[in-house]
């Protein structure tokens, strides 16, 4: 199957909504069977449930076939519960009986390593030529709340309410653990989707089918590994086009296998850092605990579009407010000032010692009068500078907490969020459990909760803006090539060649002329009339002045000459065995920002280009940002600002600001530049780009080609 196409929706339909499923290896004998049996009543499941023993009889109290072409009927989906031995035999009998959709629970496969993965390619091999769309192996299976089906082998701890949040998790057991944070924060789910090693069906493809599920409106994904990064970005992209945000915990953050060949790319770009310029790019909100995975996706699920960044907050405590400026500032949400009007009507309603200000406090006073809530909220919420409104309140968890007062205030927060004219939230003092008496009052008052505590609340928040205002913004399809892309044979094998490369795409670059004698060098110096950098021309040696290579600012004939001699005789003396085409001569440029721009390929997400402080600085201080190609310049715009040097762009202490349309131009050009060179390809380095006022240009480039195995 092509990567970059969604998996058959028929087929997926089969599997995730079936109308019959029988158990394959159903025993009493086995936890997992009576587990997995068990699942299937408790969801509520109304179709026909078949079991398949080897010896048939009475299993759980039902009598079973001895195998799938016995039941004589047709069945959906079946949950394979055999050892790994039994598989292919048992997936022969699942095509012969018409099944066409199936689940492996069994493990010992590409998990322990290459004679696992032989086994698991065979498997693979052999549901693939028989017609089976297969979820697994080393997976729980699945559970669909909203259809009521299941064909799920791992112990739920609580019931789970149908909702708009669907769960991808390669791990059962963090799909057990986030489904049941869900249950515990009263988030309603749609899907839970353990895909385990992902022989045939990868999370891209199973994000594809719930982009298409009318019930979900999140998706909330746990990753070990994007196995399939191709699948990931399509799909990625249709759930971005389609407003249903994908927010992923994966796993991996620490740099394992970054390294540093030739260029300094290899040190800036390791795995990590790739998948984090995907979720960038493609609009995936990462989060890092499961935590904060299930109540962004809580609240996503429950805020419409946002039109601004502006967010307003109301709440009854002044400590809680400046608890919540701080969260605000950390994760740098803008709490604007409220217009003039909002502040008139706001004296008209607050007791004479309240301040009108955002976050707003409107005090202790609510106690006697709990129509302040209401009053404010509806005030706040038709702010022009607003585009969210959020309430910081408890909904009582048991039935001592639920006392007259705070029923009341948990209405009058329901009708205040109700008038409001922008999207609005109601989000907890802490992070607590939503009980049965807290969703009775909640769905008594209508009201959009996320029990988050203020700190996850306000990280939500942060990142439901981020993403809503990167959907206001244009973006790049994964499909897209470069529009001057040319076919490229062979690999630039010298500065000046790579210089001439980039050139061609647009690049501007610095002038230079390549000096074979000591005459040739004194010429190019007089025509240069300014001082010049010189700096040695050889294919083989890629960082020229850690070796004496480079000589700047020379000025005169006496100079030229002296440094034309010191870099000949310092590259002998380092690199004998380098072939040396002669030396580069240029005009000396002063006074400008210099930066980094490499590009390196990723063995599985292909290529990325980073930009950053160039020069000395770009070891020194990592000052980068990261995105995969092909890029436009609204993404590299993107890229500029996420540089803590950003500040520099904009002229810092003399100097003027640079032209950013300009500069994200040319970097967009090398990254056009670069993909032109295509598989022959391995890093492409500019370093540095000059960039002054309005002009912008390469001094340095490096391409280093692919190497060819055998």
């Amino acid at each position: 199957m092509d990567p970059s196409t969604p998996a058959d929706p028929k087929a997926l339909a089969r599997l995730f909504r079936p109308r019959s499923v029988v158990l394959v290896g159903a025993s009493d004998r086995s936890s997992w069977s009576r587990t997995a049996y068990d699942n299937i009543a408790a969801v509520g499941f109304d179709g026909k449930v078949h079991l398949v023993s080897r010896h048939g009889g009475t299993v759980h109290g039902q009598a079973a076939a001895t195998s799938c072409r016995a039941i004589g009927e047709p069945v959906d989906a079946a949950l394979l519960l055999l050892p790994a031995q039994a598989l292919t035999e048992a997936l022969q009998d699942v095509a012969a009986a018409g099944i066409r959709s199936a689940v492996v629970l069994t493990s010992g496969f590409a998990e322990l390593g290459a004679e696992g993965a032989r086994l698991q390619d065979e498997l693979a091999a052999t549901a693939m030529s028989l017609g089976i769309t297969v979820l697994g192996p080393n997976c729980m299976g699945f559970m669909n709340f909203a259809a009521k089906t299941a064909l799920w082998a791992g112990a739920l701890r609580a019931p789970i309410f149908a909702g708009k949040v669907s769960i991808a998790s390669q791990s059962g057991a963090i799909a057990s653990m986030i489904v049941h944070l869900c249950y515990q924060q009263g988030v309603g789910v749609g899907y839970l989707i353990s895909t385990g090693n992902e022989a045939c069906l990868d999370v891209g493809r199973v994000i594809d089918f719930l982009v298409d599920d009318p019930g979900t409106q999140v998706i909330a994904l746990f990753s070990e590994s994007i196995r399939d990064p191709i699948s990931f970005r399509h799909a990625a992209e249709r759930a971005f086009a389609a407003g249903k945000p994908v927010v992923v915990l994966k796993v991996g953050r620490s740099e394992t296998t970054a390294r540093v060949a030739q260029s300094h790319t290899g040190a800036l770009v390791g795995d990590d850092r790739i998948f984090e310029a995907a979720c960038r790019q493609l609009g995936i909100i990462r989060v890092d605990s499961i935590e904060e995975l299930v109540l962004t996706a809580d609240l996503m699920s429950k805020l419409g579009k946002l039109r601004g960044s502006g967010v307003g907050l109301v709440s009854f405590s002044g400590g809680i407010c400046e608890i919540a400026a701080d969260c605000a500032a950390a994760e740098e949400i803008s709490l604007p000032a409220f217009a003039e009007p909002t502040v008139a009507a706001l004296h008209e309603v607050l007791p004479s010692y309240g301040t009108p200000s955002n976050p707003l406090d409107i005090t202790g006073a609510v106690i006697t009068d709990t129509s302040l809530f209401e009053k404010t909220l509806a005030i706040v919420g038709k702010d022009p500078a607003l585009s969210l409104l959020a309430c910081v309140f408890e909904v009582p968890a048991s039935v001592p907490d639920k006392q007259p007062i705070y029923i009341k205030l948990v209405e009058s927060i329901g009708r205040g969020i109700a008038s409001a004219k922008i999207p609005a939230i109601m989000i907890s003092h802490t992070m607590k459990p939503v009980t049965d008496v807290s969703r009775e009052l909640i769905a008594a008052a209508n009201l959009p909760y996320v029990a988050s505590g203020v700190d996850l609340g306000m990280r939500a928040i942060a990142r439901a803006i981020a993403w809503n205002q990167k959907r206001s913004r244009p973006c790049i399809g994964v499909a897209m090539q470069p529009a001057n892309a040319s076919t490229v044979t062979s690999i630039p094998a010298s500065e000046a060649e790579a210089l001439r490369h980039l050139a061609a795409f647009g690049v501007p670059i610095v002038p230079t002329v390549l000096a074979r004698t000591e005459q040739e060098a004194l010429d190019a110096a007089r025509a240069f009339v300014s001082s010049v950098a010189m700096k040695i021309a050889s294919a083989d040696i890629a960082h020229k002045s850690d070796i004496g290579g480079v000589v700047l600012d020379v000025a005169g004939e006496e100079a030229t000459l002296d440094a034309y001699r010191r870099i000949h005789a310092a590259v002998r003396q380092a690199r004998p065995d380098a072939a040396v085409s002669g030396i580069a001569i240029s005009p000396m440029r002063r006074s400008s920002l210099e930066l980094f721009v490499g590009v390196k390929r990723d063995p599985q997400w292909g290529y990325a280009l980073a930009v950053g402080l160039g020069g000395v600085w770009i070891e020194a201080l990592q000052d980068t940002s990261l995105r995969l190609l092909p890029l436009d310049r609204h993404e590299v715009l993107e890229m500029l600002g996420e540089l803590r040097a950003a500040t520099l762009l904009k002229g810092y202490r003399g100097m003027p600001a640079v032209d950013i349309e300009l500069l994200a131009d040319v970097i967009t050009r090398i990254g056009d530049a670069a993909l032109a060179l295509g598989d022959h390809l391995e890093t492409l380095e500019v370093n540095p780009l000059l960039a002054r006022g309005d002009k912008v240009e390469a001094l340095d480039a490096l391409v280093v080609g692919k190497r060819r195995s055998g």
